[in-house]
């Protein structure tokens, strides 16, 4: 109750343009991470993640910046085209589908999730993002690189299409049998129905 007090007069402030999106984030930061932590952390090491991780990770092992490059630019290239072959790789595989269960579970509190490998590259997703190489992101290197088991809380920031004010919780996914990251998480998190 007092989280979404918080949350509600924060929202209201910043709707009003008392609070600008890049505070809001530090006033936001531990109702995220309870809510992360309270409703969504238990199933962030789901056997499937780790599973799927690994196999990504085997997958990716010997790809060159290069490579990396070149994915990406073809992801970009497809998220503007009807023809979507890596894309629908991503989208379309079993562990995306887990996680659109899980978004849906979330009653409209989370707009996306992402698992990313060893490499920084998507392994599922529960919608198409914009890019393929999360690498180059503090998704990523705020979290796997890092190896830290903290929760990551990005810079809130407003949605021009859907006018949400909303922000990315990141964690690092680690092998259940070895202790060593073996990827990341990223969940998207509406903070007006926060």
């Amino acid at each position: 109750m007092k989280r979404t007090a918080l949350v509600a007069g924060l929202s209201l402030l910043i709707a009003a343009g008392t609070v600008p999106p890049s505070r809001a984030n530090e006033l936001y930061i531990d109702a995220v991470k309870d809510y992360v932590q309270d409703s969504l952390r238990g199933w962030t090491n789901d056997q499937r993640i780790v599973d799927a991780l690994k196999t990504g990770n085997a997958f990716h092992q010997y790809l060159t910046a290069e490579d990396i490059d070149a994915m990406d630019a073809r992801w970009r290239i497809e998220f503007r085209s009807q023809e979507r072959p890596l894309i629908r790789a991503v989208v379309d595989n079993s562990l995306s589908a887990f996680l659109r269960a899980k978004q849906k579970e979330a009653d409209g509190l989370v707009t996306e999730i992402i698992v990313m490998d060893a490499k920084g590259l998507s392994i599922a997703e529960s919608e198409a993002s914009s890019d393929y190489w999360q690498g180059d992101e503090p998704k990523w290197q705020k979290t796997y690189l890092t190896g830290t088991r903290d929760i990551f809380i990005d810079r809130a920031e407003k949605d021009e299409s859907t006018q949400m004010l909303q922000v990315q919780a990141s964690m690092t996914v680690f092998d259940p049998e070895t202790d060593q990251p073996i990827g990341a998480i990223t969940i998207g998190i509406n903070l007006d129905g926060l």
